[in-house]
């Protein structure tokens, strides 16, 4: 689950000092696989973020929270670290 697999190109020392803005986890770069995973259920319109609309947008990247039960989308190299925002991978993966 390294930088090294993703497309993003996140400042390391920004990943750093990231966090779940809802339980204050640590996030790390998710892995190419599960991006791209999840970004074929986008393409197939079936991919809810966590406000109930469905992610239209693919993803350059994205961060997972500590637990993995989250993932925030990263967009043109920027975080996007809304709670609404996060995309549940309970039911994404």
């Amino acid at each position: 689950m390294g930088a090294e697999n993703a497309k993003g190109n996140i400042d390391q020392d920004l990943l750093s000092i990231l966090c779940c803005p809802e339980t204050k986890q640590e996030v790390v770069l998710a892995d190419r696989a599960l991006i791209d995973r999840l970004n074929a259920r986008i393409e197939r319109g079936e991919l809810k973020n966590r406000s109930g609309h469905t992610v239209m947008d693919k993803l350059d990247a994205g961060l997972i929270r500590a637990d993995r039960q989250v993932l925030y989308p990263v967009r043109d190299d920027i975080p996007v670290m809304l709670i609404e925002e996060a995309i549940p991978l309970e039911s994404a993966a």
